[in-house]
This record gives C-alpha cells, structure tokens and sequence, in this order.
C-alpha cells in the first residue's frame, strides 16, 4: 500500500523534484492513449506525431540552454546515462583527465573504470570546504595529454557553484573539451552553454526539469564526434550496418521513452513559464533562511559556501554527537519531513568537506518550498538535539 504524501515536507529536491507539475502527468497519459506509436519508425500519423512529440521537446531544452540546433541535445534515461556517453564515448587509450573533489559517483566511477580498463590519467583538483576552486591549481593540472575536463556545476553536496566559464576558457586554451554535469543546475540556474563555453552538457529530465524519472539528456557540440555507447535500430539509415552519423539518431538507438520525454517537455514549458532566474532566486532566498536559523542551533555545522555567498538549493550540515542517518530517519518518522543522510553518491565531496567518516543530512528546496515548511524542519531539530 502506497504512503499518504499529502502531509509530507518534500526537502529533497537534489535527488528528485516532487510534486510533478499536474501538467506533466498528464501529457504522458495523454500520449500513453493517444500517439504510443514507435517514434521515427514508419511514416503513418500516430509514429509521426510520436516524432513530433520528441523534437518539441528538444525545441524547450535548446530554448532553456541556449542550443542552435535542437538535435544537438540527444535523449537518454537519466544523467548517468549522458555522462557515461559522453565520457567514454570521447576519451581515448593514455588521454589525460582533469576533474575535481566534488565529482558525483556518476562521474568518478566512468573515469575510474577507464583508467582501469584503457589506460586513461586523472587528476582531481582540490575544492575547499566552501566549496571554492584554486584556478591556478588546476591550471597546473593540465598536460599534452588531457583531452576533457569535467565538472559538476554545482555540488550535490556543498551546494557551491563551479566556475564554468573560466574553466571552459582553460580547457580550451590547452585543446581540451569540458564536460559539465548539471544534475543539480539545470532548470533552477542559468545554463547557456554559448555563454559558457560548454562542448559537453548532461542534464537529468527528473530534477528542477520537473520532469518524470528516467528521463534525462546530453548536449554535444556540433563539433564532437562521440563514439556511440549504444548500437540499434534508430529508424534511419536501416540499410547500413553501421549506427548513423545523423543526430539525433547516432546517439538514441532502441524505442525511444515517448511518455516520459512528453512529460519532461511539460516540465521544461514550465520551467520556461515561471522563469530560471526566478527560480534560482527564490531557492537562494530560501537556503538563505535556512542557514540562518540552523547557525544559531548549538552542535549543528553546515556544509559550504557560508552565508550570503552562491549556491544552489542544497543546505547540508552534520549534528555534534549524532548519526547522519538516525536524524533522517527520526524526521521522516517522527514529523513527516524527507531529507536524505548519508553519503549521496560522492564519497570525494564527503572527503572535500571532511565528513567521510559519517557522512551528512541534506535538505534539498524547491522553488515551492515555503518558509513555513522549512520552520518546521527547524523546529523538529531543535527537539531532537533537546
């Protein structure tokens, strides 16, 4: 039997974003009993609204980034999936990497992987406890051999804001690509990857998108061949043995998730409605008010930049004597509030902010998170440490 969620204080916006936009489950029943058909294959109406339904999805995304040409943005399950392929679909035997301590496991664990199996070179340039990067270091990082550069834009963990721009103009004066992962920016902070110098973009359709799981998408620059990570039918070229050179299709082999990428579509349209700056600013005003309050509770210590300086909605902390784990528990039980605890898949930013040992609490907003909710959050800490 499934939980009643109508009372439920939703702080974990980093690992999914809840409630959906009733918008978003609608489309995808609207296509589950309309045009289910097979997408780009066959030429009758329901496959050709199907196809429809997917490049208008792309037309949102390529709006929301600032991409020329929509079939530069290419469909996968989730972000993992788009970091996988850009990661292994780009580097080579003996290339050279450079990445930082903030790295999700989605992207340690692909370059470790080949660093083991190929013969690829890492180097992870150290971020602070604030969640700042020393340009200079990893500038220093940089040899004939590197070929990407890859970064989180902002930690799952610390909340902090990696300088994209100038790393892009780094990775590029040393022939290098950049890889950004924006599982926790895309849809709640401006991502323009002309603006940016971004080659590389993988993004989640799940998180600020407001989209459905298991969707999710990678942008590749006009002018990046990747090496496919899946071979198949994509409806075009048939004849050929070898995947198709044409984007999207090189990179979207099987029956594509025609519900769930309608449903991202509705997220992405209202993420355009309601604005990305606007969003941005009201998390930043509500992690604002968080830190705040949770600064003057006696054995609680937060987790990266400190207050008044950037970040995204992720305000992580550790309580003096207590277990991570056992906090999360007790206010999922105990007051109805979800928070995640633990490791959050990036050991390395764990390392970076000295809480390895134990890991953190993570409470996560959303642009519809309200003061009231975050009071409550407040008020059951100060009871549990009391």
């Amino acid at each position: 039997m499934l939980r009643e969620t109508k009372s439920v204080i939703y702080l974990d916006h980093a690992a999914t974003s809840w409630p959906k936009p009733p918008r978003v489950g609608e489309v995808m029943l609207e296509i589950l009993n309309g045009p289910a058909a097979n997408a780009g294959r066959g030429n009758h109406g329901m496959a050709l609204q199907a196809g429809r339904v997917l490049y208008d999805t792309r037309v949102k995304l390529a709006r929301l980034f600032g991409v020329s040409n929509p079939n530069d943005i290419v469909f996968t399950s989730n972000a993992t999936s788009a970091l996988n392929l850009a990661i292994k679909g780009w580097l080579k035997p003996g290339d050279h990497v450079v990445a930082t301590t903030v790295e999700h496991n989605s992207v340690r664990r692909p370059l470790e992987f080949l660093k083991r199996t190929i013969g690829i070179q890492v180097d992870y340039a150290e971020v602070d406890r604030q969640g700042q990067l020393d340009l200079r270091q990893v500038e220093k990082l940089f040899n004939p051999r590197t070929r990407l550069l890859v970064c989180s834009h902002s930690s799952n963990l610390l909340g902090c804001i990696l300088p994209v721009q100038e790393l892009s103009r780094m990775a590029h004066a040393n022939g290098a690509v950049i890889l950004v992962d924006a599982a926790q920016t895309a849809g709640c902070y401006p991502v323009n990857v002309q603006d940016l110098g971004i080659d590389l973009l993988a993004f989640p359709g799940h998180k600020s998108l407001l989209g459905p799981q298991g969707t999710g998408g990678l942008y590749i620059h006009p002018d990046i061949d990747l090496e496919p990570l899946l071979h198949g039918g994509t409806g075009s070229q048939s004849e050929e043995s070898e995947q198709p050179s044409v984007r999207p299709d090189r990179y979207e082999a099987g029956t594509a998730n025609t519900p769930g990428i309608a449903g991202l579509g509705a997220g992405v349209e209202t993420v355009l409605e309601r604005g990305v700056e606007q969003i941005h600013r009201r998390e930043w005003e509500l992690t604002q008010y968080l830190m705040k309050e949770l600064q003057g509770i006696p054995g609680v210590h937060l987790i990266g930049p400190e207050l008044g300086q950037p970040r995204t909605g992720i305000v992580s902390f550790t309580i003096e004597g207590r277990d991570a784990s056992e906090i999360a528990f007790k206010l999922d039980r105990e007051y109805g509030i979800a928070v995640r605890a633990g490791y959050h898949c990036t050991p390395l930013g764990h390392q970076t902010a000295g809480t390895l040992q134990g890991g953190a609490v993570r409470a996560s907003v959303g642009d519809m998170t309200t003061e009231a909710e975050l009071q409550v959050l407040i008020q059951a800490i100060l009871n549990l440490i009391n």
